[in-house]
């Protein structure tokens, strides 16, 4: 009489996975590893706002290395994978600050250089906005002005870093008046990328309007020319035109305060005019006065990891002693738009803390129209795959 043997237990066949078991690990394999190259190597972002046209369109989709300027390591490690602020298509929070750790950076093969194209985290507390913590803030993206040290100043519109002229993108835009003896429409502005129908959470774009003189005699308005928001090589094909009277740039006169500029408390600046100023790098020391306090109390405030901060306009208390001098703790930047007339940058707001850096934006790897149109005009062909400079 024959008797089977029984296998050892770890020679026997191992249960077929059910199709469910087999198609959840392989989600987790995946959610995994976009985790990983996320966070390691390259983001992927949209460009909601004009504030960088025309290097950077509304509708532009772009990847970010994180590789540039080193991974920065999680502040907020209990986050639900592949989200940020909240789960998606809900007001659910997909994080917890039970758990907040200091931030480090690792190596990475280059540094924050002045022109480069930054996603970084937005600085101040924006309002009605939950205080979140520095690797959940709302991304921004802009241009790197002004470095660690730089000494900064805009005088009329032209960017001065360390006294010398700083070169303005090529498809930087900002505001001219272009006076004409013809009626334009929007058909026309449009062959000119200068459209004004795309609308997001904060309302239209305006990239041209028709400006009017009203004549008190006849009590009648007349038109003279348009306000428009593009590019000096737009400007140029303008020019060409022979009912084109004259183009002036609009920029506002200098020692004239404006609204919300950053240190405008003290200094008579506007967007066109500004600084100069020197970007605070680690390491550097200044004296408390009143000039300093505008310009680098909030910093100190917010940014520094100081335990309790009363800044007031004459004197910064630190734990309750007051200070006569402070040095900086890490280095800062300060950003602006290419779309030099319709940004919020560091003008209105500020310096961007070296731990809020994310990545370098490289390239864009699809653009797609937000004004409605056919599916073959909807995707902007010409700007796939795009490095950005």
């Amino acid at each position: 009489m024959f008797r089977t043997k029984k296998l050892p237990p770890d020679n026997q066949p191992k249960p077929k996975k059910s199709p469910i078991r087999e198609w959840l690990d392989s989600l987790l394999f995946a959610v995994i590893a976009a985790t990983l190259i996320r966070f390691l190597t390259f983001e992927a972002f949209a460009i909601p706002t004009p504030s960088m046209e025309n290097d950077l369109m509304v509708g532009d989709y772009l990847f970010v290395s994180k590789l540039h300027y080193g991974v920065r390591t999680p502040k907020t490690p209990l986050q639900v994978p592949l989200t940020h602020q909240k789960i998606w298509g809900t007001e659910i929070p997909s994080y917890s600050t039970a758990i907040q750790l200091p931030i480090y950076r690792l190596p990475g093969f280059s540094t924050v250089k002045n022109g480069d194209v930054v996603v970084f985290n937005y600085p101040p507390p924006k309002a009605n906005e939950p205080a979140y913590p520095t690797d959940l803030k709302t991304n921004f993206i802009k241009r790197c002005i002004g470095i660690p040290g730089d000494v900064l100043e805009i005088r009329q519109e032209q960017v001065f870093i360390n006294g010398k002229a700083f070169p303005t993108p090529a498809r930087a835009q900002t505001t001219y008046f272009v006076k004409t003896t013809e009626v334009l429409d929007e058909r026309f502005f449009r062959k000119f990328d200068i459209v004004n129908d795309f609308k997001s959470a904060e309302g239209p774009f305006i990239n041209w309007q028709p400006l009017e003189q009203y004549d008190a005699s006849t009590k009648t308005s007349a038109l003279v020319g348009y306000r428009v928001y593009t590019t000096q090589d737009v400007i140029t094909k303008f020019k060409a035109f022979d009912w084109v009277k004259g183009i002036e740039p609009i920029t506002e006169p200098a020692g004239q305060g404006a609204p919300g500029i950053y240190g405008g408390a003290v200094f008579p600046w506007n967007q066109d005019n500004f600084g100069p100023l020197t970007v605070p790098k680690e390491g550097m020391t200044i004296p408390i006065n009143q000039q300093t306090i505008a310009l680098y109390g909030p910093v100190i405030q917010r940014y520094e990891d100081n335990q309790t901060v009363n800044v007031t306009p004459s004197g910064i208390q630190i734990d309750g002693k007051s200070i006569t001098s402070y040095t900086f703790k890490q280095n800062y930047y300060f950003m602006m738009g290419d779309n030099r007339h319709n940004s919020e940058d560091s003008r209105y707001w500020g310096f961007v803390p070296e731990d809020h850096i994310v990545g370098k934006a490289v390239f864009v790897w699809m653009s797609i129209d937000p004004v409605p149109a056919d599916i073959w005009h909807k995707i902007r062909w010409n700007r796939l795959f795009r490095l950005i400079d």
